[in-house]
């Protein structure tokens, strides 16, 4: 499975925050009476459980799972730092970790395992929740009808958060987008680990899997909006989707070298009056 480094987890999250859609209604969807269980796909450093263990209220109980030791090293320190902001209380209970405050009791561990090599033994949760962000773009059709299935036989609920859906806007355009978003849009669909990555068709294709196993869905849009004048947040995170979009679209296109590397100088070059809009979706299921 591809890694992601702390810094980049870190920079994205506030443009994740802002764009998450899963709305109040579709949070009363995934909230059952009493404990709820959730087991977290590929958490990094924790980013779902900041988002949406208080939206989700009452008492659950998290199960955490990367495939990078580093990242899951992370956790403990980055709710603990969240928290505090939020007023928030967080303990340890042997293995596990609290976080409580005013109608929330969340328990939570971790588990090291490479969803690349599939998702057995992994402790899907009856009647529970599974959930993953920034996750189903990159795995195969295949990898994600296991998923589906799984999902399924144990009842559980999903919210599959922030998967590309192939929007990728400029605002100026330059007369080599086109260009370079093609094989950049080309190259999410190389295998990272799970087989051939869906890529933009995650969303579609995850939604039309879970409706055919019988659960109501909710899609809705969860967009970046990037504006290189709102400040240095939003000019350190245009640079690094630039840099990254042009390194991919040179992995995928070589002999189109020249003019991937003029665009990323234009690109750079006017960071602070640019505004992009990178297109996710959120897809909340349930039985």
């Amino acid at each position: 499975m591809s890694g992601f480094s702390p810094g980049w987890l870190a920079l994205r999250e506030p443009f994740d925050r802002a764009a998450r859609a899963a709305g109040d209604a579709a949070m009363a969807m995934l909230r059952p009476p009493g404990l709820l269980q959730v087991l977290d796909l590929g958490c990094g450093t924790g980013s779902s459980l900041r988002a949406l263990a208080p939206r989700l209220g009452g008492a659950q109980r998290w199960c955490l799972v990367d495939h990078d030791p580093a990242l899951l090293a992370t956790v403990p320190q980055a709710v603990q730092a969240w928290a505090g902001s939020e007023g928030l209380r967080v303990q340890t209970q042997g293995p596990q970790w609290l976080l409580q405050g005013a109608g929330l009791q969340v328990e939570w561990d971790s588990r090291q395992a490479d969803l690349a090599t599939g998702l057995a033994g992994l402790p899907f949760p009856q009647a529970g929740l599974v959930t993953a962000s920034a996750l189903l773009d990159l795995v195969s059709e295949g990898w994600l009808a296991d998923l589906v299935a799984r999902c399924r036989a144990v009842g559980a609920a999903v919210c599959w958060a922030l998967s590309v859906d192939g929007g990728v806007d400029f605002t100026p355009a330059d007369p080599a987008d086109a260009q370079v978003l093609a094989l950049f849009a080309a190259h999410q669909q190389r295998d990272k680990g799970f087989g051939p990555a869906l890529g933009a068709a995650a969303p579609a294709r995850a939604e039309v899997l879970l409706r055919a196993a019988g659960y109501r869905t909710v899609r809705l849009q969860s967009d970046w909006h990037i504006a290189g004048a709102s400040g240095a947040d939003g000019r350190g995170m245009l640079r690094a989707l630039v840099d990254g979009i042009a390194t991919a679209a040179l992995e995928q296109g070589p002999h189109d070298a020249e003019a991937v590397q003029a665009w990323r100088a234009r690109r750079l070059a006017r960071l602070a009056g640019t505004r992009l809009r990178v297109g996710h979706a959120d897809l909340v299921g349930t039985l």
